[in-house]
């Protein structure tokens, strides 16, 4: 039966953007299928975690923090990571697609690789762990398993993070181990932990399988395979397999040491010591075809040179004409001639071959770590000079932003190469425009080169108006260059609205704000003594200390008459009245609750403090008809 059309998820469209076609392969953790990004129109490779670790949220989240880390992780050793997401229970990561094989079936296929081969697989592997680790990265799962060939030779690393994110699952809470028992260090047997080092003693454990066809330990159970990682010491891959040289014997040694501290740091570490290694191993004493290219390493991964055939050069014998056969007078041999031109001819040309410079290409150092890049090239025969560094909102700061010559270009062996190093984002500080008009403010924000965004004003009594109180963002924070800031201005005070507050409350508001009050008394139908008109108007700017002239109703009619006007006596005995309650100092929902639960009506205002209640008209224990408007500052 084929799996792949009884899968579910085959031709299902996940999150709108991903159509599976097919089933490629089923782990432990999860599945991959390929898939088709609609979007983008490309194949991507979509690896879908089983139901069991999507229901876990504490995975979920870890797997998306992770998920984000490789995105950042830039490296052609490394499989990229294109984009995380979920689809109700499905649980997916969309990745670079690899067509080829894994090098677990290399292994199947072929059993043990010759040293030097092995460690041209290993090289590029160190590589990539190696920029996860400068980049802060472990991968805490190195096996064959997780390592892509590709069709056209390529080495890629997979499944960088999966391993952390699944120790923050529920299963993980019972002691089961995260990793693979046959390449695990032994302080992740005994403690759980993982550094850069055991990422080293995994590799070092993979190289031990490539040369020998098998891994150090075997056993009956996998506590057995991990009870000899911790007591026991890997042993030389030449007493399995004796043609195995003795660099590879010391490799191993170093980077499967128990004790982590012995180990190299980390995976640059051990790759400085293979790209040494391999250099060091004898070649194929079978001679090269001519013109043949001849694969040469360096700290950074493989670089293809040509390296020319030897040139032979044939030496003929002096021939001695014997004396039988001299005749008189002279006779050139036209075959000799004819030969010693030839000879002449062809030992200048093999001098001129010889005299050419040796060519290479070099290396692309782009986005890698500024030391690294250094040794790399170095080691590659280049020299190597620092120009001064640039700002990229794109690369972080320490890694090479550009090199001169560029990637890829043909040039002398021993030549120059510039490297420009990032200096990450530029940013920039925002300025103290504190104090300052607008004006003063807009030019100061551009002269730091940033843009000004909305100008706001708002009331302040504190700050002067027309003055900036604050920009958002504040003071000395930095920005890129080029942001939008916000300028918060002074409004001075913003008059409040007192129309309708008795005299003498609308009086010491006023007065305690800092404005000059004058009282004008008119005769008029509003409720006696309260304000029926204010200048300046209400919500209108002015400066602290300001003249404000308050009109009130005449405070001397009778507030009875008032109330009842020409009423006559019968039409007031049938009038309902309640008194006010105090309410100035509560909620301002609880005083209107509590208001309209006695049947008035509620009118509320603000002055500037929110929620509380300030003033209140009519003022408290007063006897107002039922229906009335009690009004409420807030």
């Amino acid at each position: 039966m084929d799996t792949t059309t009884a899968d579910p998820l085959v031709g299902r469209l996940l999150d709108g953007r991903y159509r599976i076609e097919s089933r490629i392969a089923r782990g432990g953790m999860a599945t991959v299928y390929l898939a088709l990004d609609v979007r983008l129109d490309r194949t991507v490779a979509l690896k879908v975690m089983h139901r069991s670790l999507a229901e876990d949220p504490s995975f979920v989240r870890r797997f998306i923090g992770e998920a984000k880390s490789v995105a950042r992780l830039s490296h052609p050793n490394v499989v990229h990571v294109f984009d995380q997401g979920t689809d109700n229970d499905v649980v997916y990561l969309s990745m670079e697609y690899v067509p080829g094989k894994t090098l677990r079936d290399i292994l199947r296929e072929r059993g043990r690789l010759p040293a030097r081969e092995a460690l041209e697989i290993m090289i590029p592997v160190l590589a990539a762990l190696g920029a996860a680790h400068q980049a802060g990265m472990v991968h805490r799962d190195v096996k064959p398993e997780n390592v892509l060939m590709t069709d056209d030779g390529r080495v890629k690393v997979v499944d960088f993070g999966l391993a952390r994110a699944i120790e923050a699952t529920n299963q993980t809470r019972t002691g089961v181990m995260i990793g693979t028992i046959g390449y695990m260090a032994p302080e992740q047997v005994t403690t759980g932990a993982a550094d850069v080092r055991s990422d080293v003693y995994a590799a070092g454990i993979m190289l031990f399988e490539l040369v020998t066809g098998q891994q150090p330990y075997d056993g009956a159970t996998p506590m057995s395979v991990a009870y000899r990682h911790v007591h026991d010491t890997v042993p030389a891959p030449s007493s399995l397999v004796p043609d195995v040289p003795p660099l590879i014997d010391t490799l191993v040694a170093q980077a499967t040491a128990r004790e982590p501290d012995q180990r190299p740091a980390d995976a640059t570490a051990m790759l400085v010591a293979a790209v040494d290694a391999h250099r060091m191993l004898p070649r194929l004493t079978t001679p090269p075809a001519p013109h043949a290219q001849t694969q040469v390493f360096n700290a950074s991964g493989a670089t293809s040179m040509p390296q020319p055939a030897p040139a032979h050069t044939m030496i003929q014998p002096r021939t001695e004409v014997p004396p039988s056969r001299r005749r008189a007078g002279f006779k050139p041999n036209w075959f000799l001639v004819v030969l010693a031109g030839v000879m002449v001819v062809a030992v200048g040309l093999t001098g001129w071959y010889f005299a050419q410079p040796e060519m290479v290409t070099v290396p692309d150092l782009v986005g890698k770590n500024l030391a690294l890049a250094k040794s790399s090239a170095a080691a590659a025969g280049f020299k190597v000079q620092e120009a001064d560094g640039v700002n990229s909102e794109k690369m972080a700061a320490g890694l090479v932003l550009s090199t001169e010559p560029a990637a890829t270009t043909e040039v002398e062996k021993g030549t120059t190469i510039t490297l420009v190093p990032s200096l990450g984002p530029k940013r920039v500080i925002v300025p103290n425009t504190e104090g300052m008009t607008g004006d003063q403010a807009r030019a100061k924000i551009a002269d730091a080169g940033l843009t000004v965004g909305v100008v706001k004003r708002l009331a302040n009594q504190e700050v002067e108006r027309d003055k900036v109180i604050r920009t958002s963002p504040q003071v000395g924070e930095k920005v890129r260059e080029g942001a939008k800031i916000d300028i918060y201005v002074s409004a001075g005070l913003v008059m409040p609205d007192v129309n309708s507050m008795p005299k003498d409350e609308a009086a010491q508001y006023l007065g305690g704000l800092g404005f000059q009050v004058q009282v004008n008394e008119v005769d008029d139908d509003a409720e006696p003594c309260t304000v029926i008109a204010q200048t300046p108007k209400a919500k209108s700017e002015v400066d602290k200390g300001a003249p404000v002239m308050v009109t009130v109703a005449r405070c001397q009619t009778d507030f009875w008459d008032w109330l009842n006007g020409d009423r006559d006596d019968e039409a007031r005995d049938d009038q309902q009245f309640a008194l006010v309650p105090a309410v100035i100092g509560k909620e301002v929902k609880d005083a209107k609750a509590e208001l309209e639960a006695l049947g008035f009506k509620v009118a509320v205002r603000r002055l500037g403090n929110r929620g509380v209640v300030q003033f209140q008209r009519p003022l408290p224990n007063s006897e107002r008809p039922q229906g009335s408007t009690v009004v409420l500052w807030q």
